[in-house]
């Protein structure tokens, strides 16, 4: 009876190494996705920065030239807010287990995808865009940039200062879905 109680016993330890092993690699993989999503952030605000800039250069060489995107600027622009509002709220319901550095990892990902998100936005604003709603995603994008960047900077949701600039981006985020309808 002793030597069933004992193999009883021993099934468990057995076991247990695969869901150890599992969570051993889950959180160097959440923080090699995490610094990917970062390096690939930074990209993309800085290639913003110096295409709008060159825009702005060659704008005020010439007033009479228009940057106009492709597509209907309304369609392009509510396209691109569901894209953005997909990506946020993906990133938001992540889970990738309670340990530190993937929870960590998950936050850090919200808040790239806020940051990338509001430049991916304002990206898709030309001079044909309807001026009600270009308005309305300059006024989403400025505080969800703000959130995100704060959220790394080790800001709380429930800091006032934070919790004022989520209350400014959902006003925002409504004009912007009644405009899209």
């Amino acid at each position: 009876m002793s030597d069933t109680a004992q193999s009883d016993q021993a099934l468990p330890d057995a076991a247990s190494p695969a869901p150890t092993a599992l969570q051993r690699f889950a959180a160097p993989a959440a923080l090699l996705v995490a610094v990917v999503a970062i390096v690939l952030a930074i990209w993309a605000v800085s290639s913003s920065h110096s295409n709008g800039s060159q825009a702005l250069t060659s704008s005020s060489s010439n007033a009479s030239e228009v940057v106009k995107l492709p597509g209907d600027p309304k369609t392009r622009v509510c396209s691109a807010y569901d894209t953005v509002s997909n990506a946020v709220n993906r990133q938001f319901h992540l889970n990738l287990g309670n340990n530190p550095i993937a929870k960590a990892a998950a936050s850090a990902n919200v808040q790239l995808a806020l940051i990338g998100g509001s430049q991916y936005l304002l990206s898709q604003l030309d001079s044909a865009t309807p001026s009600g709603l270009a308005d309305a995603v300059r006024s989403y994008a400025q505080p969800m940039q703000e959130i995100g960047i704060n959220g790394l900077a080790g800001a709380a949701n429930g800091d006032p200062a934070q919790a004022d600039r989520m209350t400014k981006a959902e006003s925002a985020k409504q004009q912007i879905v009644e405009m899209c309808k």
